[in-house]
Order: structure tokens, then sequence, then C-alpha cells
């Protein structure tokens, strides 16, 4: 691999240069960390483009780990149906956008951000690269200025309902935690992914935050939440209950920070996901090095506060990167607790397969190493076929108030619901 680096202002200007030469490949991801400062920090600021998939048959995590032998970067996602590989599942609802189990690509192409520059890893010359995207234009067509019908498949009436038998199901003692889901869609639409996905980031710039390209499928993604990052040795998993509007001044800030920080239905949904994201680490984890290293922290964001806690392991030296995320996908905190038996139940009562959604977007290194978000608060954009699809959703216990829990849907929907409709 080539190395050159460029020092220079980045700005939107350039930001749409490179998001406009990035357009020619099939498969592109810009991860997008937004500044944010965070334990175990956010993404790295980086961009990774390729043409070819490195998964060509079977599109499994043993044909991943096969191509990983490769000692490249691998860039990619894991889809929520990838359940069904991993125990024995079946998803029989409808799909609107369907996708492969998972899928990565090699990159031709790393692009890294830095305060005033940028570094180009190629085979190829780093100087042509940057002399093409030099040349690209830097406005965007103005796609998507029509007004869209976002639809749900799930009536308000039908949510309510839903989620009074899934109260019925946690007294009865079948689980402890569903998180329910629901979808919107929009069919014949036309829209310019990046200037959608830039105008989410700017009402929800999140530290996990991505842009990708998966073929004729994009992933507008304003990600709040961790999944697993692996560095060296070190396991870290960051799940994500709680959460509360920002304040319209400081003091209501301040209060409603205190709400969510002394609820005790919040402290319970988050303490029963941290059980569970320790019992997943433990699978992949050395004897004695799984650790909560903050429970319940309360962090802000632009439109609302959340509750995160931190898990930490030292990794067995004896897995793989795709054995380690195995254990602990798809992520407890999208799915409930016993995850088996609600991943059932979420069937029962969803009405449409996740897809990308509650899934997982993120890269391995040479060494295997790696760092994947939570696909939520994220748009997925079929290009060819001109459907669009988001889900929102939260987590059910035996004390959830169902119209409380339809609110935090809406609130969650918000600002995808607001760039759709611009």
């Amino acid at each position: 691999m080539r190395s050159a680096r460029f020092k220079i202002h980045i700005d939107r200007i350039l930001r749409y240069k490179i998001f406009n030469w990035s357009r020619r490949f099939s498969y592109f991801v810009y991860f997008n960390p937004n500044d944010h400062v965070s334990p175990h920090g956010p993404f790295s600021h980086q961009l990774f483009v390729g043409n070819k998939s490195a998964l060509n048959h079977s599109n499994s995590l043993t044909e991943l780990q096969a191509s990983l032998n490769s000692a490249q970067f691998h860039v990619g996602y894991l889809s929520y149906e990838l359940k069904d590989e991993i125990e024995d599942l079946k998803s029989e609802n409808r799909s609107t956008i369907p996708v492969a189990h998972l899928d990565f690509f090699v990159p031709d192409v790393r692009i890294v951000f830095d305060n005033g520059s940028v570094t180009i890893e190629s085979e190829e010359y780093p100087e042509r690269i940057w002399a093409e995207i030099q040349q690209e234009n830097e406005t965007f067509e103005n796609q998507g200025s029509e007004k869209f019908e976002i639809r749900c498949r799930t009536t308000k009436d039908r949510y309510l309902e839903n989620c009074r038998k899934i109260k019925e199901d946690i007294i009865n003692g079948e689980y402890y935690e569903l998180n329910y889901c629901i979808e919107y869609y929009i069919d014949n639409c036309v829209i310019s992914p990046i200037q959608k996905y830039l105008q989410l980031n700017d009402l929800s710039p999140m530290p996990f935050s991505c842009l990708a390209k998966f073929a004729n499928t994009y992933v507008l993604c304003a990600s709040p939440e961790r999944f697993m990052k692996k560095e060296g040795p070190l396991l870290v998993s960051q799940p994500i209950k709680g959460t509360i509007r920002r304040g319209k001044d400081e003091p209501e800030d301040q209060q409603l920070k205190t709400i969510l920080r002394n609820s005790q239905k919040e402290i319970a949904e988050n303490m029963m996901i941290v059980d569970l994201v320790r019992n997943d680490l433990s699978k992949s984890s050395k004897t004695g090095t799984v650790r909560v290293e903050e429970f319940f922290g309360i962090y802000t964001f632009k439109q609302v506060h959340q509750m995160i806690s931190t898990v930490t392991s030292k990794a067995r030296d004896d897995l793989s990167a795709t054995q380690i995320l195995k254990n602990a996908f798809p992520m407890g905190s999208m799915t409930g607790a016993p995850k088996i038996r609600v991943m059932k139940a979420i069937e029962q009562y969803e009405d449409s397969q996740r897809g990308i959604y509650s899934g997982s977007i993120g890269w391995i290194s040479p060494k295997e190493d790696f760092d994947f978000n939570v696909v939520i608060r994220s748009i997925v954009y079929d290009q060819r076929n001109k459907r669009l699809s988001f889900h929102v959703g939260s987590a059910i216990t035996y004390d959830a108030d169902p119209e409380y829990e339809y609110e935090e849907c809406l609130l969650k929907a918000k600002n995808m619901m607001e760039i759709l409709t611009q």
C-alpha cells in the first residue's frame, strides 16, 4: 500500500468533493465521529471505498473469516437477520428492502481524516487520487425536493395492543424485556442519499455516524451506540438503554437529565442489558476479565440524553474476530432478554424484517481489530427500486407505559421525518 498525506482545511466543500468521488465505486463507508469525546473514543474518522465484495458465495460468517486471512481491511455490515445463521431461528416477515445477511468489501482506497490533513492509502499513487478528488464537483444535484408520503407498517392502535400483550408475556414469565420496533417506509421515492445524510448529520451529529453504500443500497446512519470494539486484547461494548428529550433551556435540560438518571424503569432496562452484554462478552473473554467500567452514564447529544453503560473484557487468544462478533450478535440492546426467546417473540409482534436496522456497520483491520456500531436512527434507501425504510423502537418491560413508549418512538423518528419532509 502506498500512502501520502495532504494538508488542507477539511470543510463542507471538501466533503462534497470526496462524496461525489466516492459514488463512482460500488461500495463505500464513511465513518464520522463528529468530534465526540467519549469513553474508548468514537468511530475513527475515515472513508473506505472499493468495487468488489469480499463475499462471493454464501455471505456467511465462515466465508468472511476465510477472507480475513488475506490480512487486509474488511468493511461492511451485519444485518439483524444474521441471527438466523447464528441460532436456530427463521424470519418470515415481509422485507421492504431485502439484503444479504452480511456484506463486506476489501477497500481499494482508505482516506483517514485528521486535523488539517487527509492521508490517502492505496495501491495506486495517492497523488493521482487526490487530484481526482480535487476535480470533483463541490455541489450535489437537487434530488428529492418533492414531498413524500411516509407510511407506518404498524398503526398506533396495533402498537399499543402489542405493548399490552408483551407486558402480559413478561408477567407470565416468558421473558424480562423485549425491544419492540416499528417500520416507516416510502415507496417510489428518489432522493440524494448524500444530501440527506448531511442533513441528518446536521440535526443529529452522533459518535457512531456513518454513510454507507453497498451496491444499490445506502445506509444513512446517525447512531449514538457502539456494538463492540476490539483493540488488541481489549473488548468494549457500550449498550444504550434510556432516552429522554433535550430541554428548551439549561434548567429544563438539567431537570430532564435528573429524571433520566433517577428513573427506576430506565435503570432496570439498562441493568438487564448490561447483564446480557456481560454474559455475551464472557463467551469470548479470559476468565475474570469482564467488568462494568461505567453503570448508567448520562450522555448528552444534540436532540436527546441517553443512558449508556460501558462493559469491557480481555479477549481469549484462540478466538477469531468473527467468532467474537458471533458470540455477541445481535446486540442485547436491540433484542431484550433472554435473547433467543425474545427474538422469537419479535418475529411474532413486529410487522416486517429489520434488515440492516439493529444490525451493525463497521470495519475489521488486518490484525483483526475492529469497531462496529449499532444501526439505529438510520435510513435505508434502495436506489434501484426507489424504496426507503427506517425503524424505531423501545424496550418494553413489565412497568412500561404503552403511550409513553409510543411517544419515545416518535421522538426517535423525529429527525428522519424532518429531513424527508423538507
